[in-house]
């Protein structure tokens, strides 16, 4: 491999040998924490009822470089394949994904007391910012996306303020964060923001006294039956989490991330780990984004889906008792062309199944 492989600035020019090693190799690569898997993994039995015989799924995964996939209706596993080497232990990266986990951890903490309200200011939690661009920004508008604060997502442009962000340690970070200008009201422009992501990790963090890898191992994965370890990529050695990017894990526990919204946040025990209502209030649309939420792309059928670059996915459709995950390894961070197909499979699989 490439000696620039390690550096978090090379992800997105990686040859394809590279993210084909290194997607699984994260821990081994950056700085991680670990995620412990839960001591009574929830178990996913094999489906009863047979695969529509429409649909197929090993020809979609090979045309659009899919590495694994699993699809889970009513608890029960309908499919389950892996390709090229893939397997149900490996870990994998998820990029974006980790960002609807951080929105349950903010619902998590809102049920604990840490929170008390989406509607609290940032800088309640993160007083670094105080007299920047973010006075007066709730957890809402981050959440939802529409801080009102400037920031270029451009993956491809080396100066933009994604690209730039990850020369900083966890504190210049924040303050990189300050120095960016408002250009409009909270809560009434959408700008995609990895950046303010990170910022809603410090909430987080502010407000329970822990980093976020260890809250999500007690609140999501031990609560949850997690089965594998998993690992969370860290802005510095021993520092917070990248929030925005990069849990590794399992594909059947990206599966179980879905039952967990699908639950509500109620565990199998019983035990509510999030706020009543708080995935329907997180899947509701943002006055800035009818197709987003807090931190949840939407869908016009009521499904909706944590995504990342490289084509990872967890979708989740209530209304079916539905989640399809998946390993991605698209060539590229982001094409429209493979997210139309991608779509295209969700459909028509969720009208096989009985849907809309």
């Amino acid at each position: 491999m490439s000696p620039a492989l390690g550096h978090p600035d090379s992800v997105l020019i990686w040859t394809a040998a590279e993210r084909r090693a290194g997607f699984q190799r994260y821990d081994h690569i950056f700085p991680t924490r670990a995620i412990p898997a839960s001591p009574e993994r929830l178990a996913l039995p094999p489906a009863t009822t047979p695969w529509p015989a429409d649909i197929d799924i090993d020809g979609f995964m090979e045309h659009d470089s899919v590495m694994g996939l699993i699809v889970v209706r009513g608890g029960e596993v309908l499919a389950e394949r892996y390709r090229a080497g893939h397997a149900a232990e490996t870990r994998w990266v998820s990029y974006s994904i980790s960002k609807s986990l951080v929105s349950m951890l903010v619902g998590a903490a809102i049920q604990d007391g840490y929170i008390a309200s989406v509607d609290d200011p940032v800088t309640r939690y993160v007083p670094l910012l105080r007299e920047s661009a973010y006075d007066g920004v709730t957890i809402e508008d981050v959440l939802t996306m529409s801080s009102g604060v400037a920031w270029n997502e451009d993956y491809g442009d080396p100066e933009s303020d994604v690209s730039q962000e990850i020369h900083y340690d966890a504190v210049e970070r924040l303050r990189f964060l300050g120095d960016r200008e408002r250009v409009a009201p909270p809560g009434t422009r959408f700008n995609y923001s990895t950046g303010e992501i990170f910022l809603a990790g410090a909430v987080v963090r502010g407000a329970v006294g822990n980093n976020l890898s260890a809250y999500l191992a007690r609140r999501i994965w031990e609560p949850y039956g997690m089965e594998d370890d998993a690992s969370w990529m860290l802005v510095e050695p021993g520092g917070p989490e990248y929030a925005g990017c990069c849990i590794s894990a399992t594909l059947r526990d990206y599966a179980r991330i879905g039952m967990v919204a699908l639950s509500d946040g109620v565990a199998p025990d019983g035990t509510r780990v999030l706020p009543e209502g708080w995935m329907a209030e997180s899947t509701t649309p943002s006055p800035a984004n009818p197709g987003y939420g807090y931190l949840w792309w939407l869908h016009d059928d009521g499904s909706f889906s944590a995504r990342g670059i490289f084509g990872q996915l967890i979708h989740v459709d209530p209304a079916l008792d539905l989640v399809v995950a998946m390993h991605g390894l698209w060539p590229e961070p982001v094409s429209e062309e493979r997210g139309e197909r991608r779509e295209r499979f969700l459909e028509e699989l969720k009208g096989a199944l009985g849907g809309r």
